[in-house]
């Protein structure tokens, strides 16, 4: 994939981040991904179904995430239950919005201490 594939999707919503970012380690069903969500991030970031929804079923469209098996961790889970995973691509785009987030604060005027007038501080 290319940087310009990449670049069309960036800067990520923050939610679509968190999901995706909630992905990362292990394949999920929607309510774990809205729990993992809101722990990640102190309770800051809630996901009503409606658009956990709906926001999943745009990163399956756009090949973020993919459907995947029940992992064998889980055992007999409910069938209508759905786990999702993070596709080769979903897994750079998230690296590419990280990169760019650390770009981002790494900008000397966002650092502590800096109040509005001298930018050298």
């Amino acid at each position: 994939m290319t940087d310009t594939e990449l670049s069309r999707y960036l800067p990520l919503n923050p939610r679509v981040f968190a999901i995706v970012a909630a992905l990362l380690k292990a394949p999920a069903h929607g309510y774990r991904i809205k729990q993992a969500v809101e722990e990640r991030s102190g309770g800051a970031v809630t996901l009503d179904p409606g658009s956990l929804y709906r926001t999943i079923a745009k990163l399956l469209d756009d090949g973020i995430v993919e459907e995947v098996a029940t992992p064998a961790e889980e055992g007999e889970s409910d069938p209508r239950r759905r786990y999702y995973g993070v596709t080769t691509f979903g897994r750079a785009l998230a690296a590419a919005e990280a990169s760019r987030l650390r770009n981002l604060l790494a900008q000397p005027e966002l650092h502590a201490g800096w109040v509005g007038g001298d930018s050298s501080e």
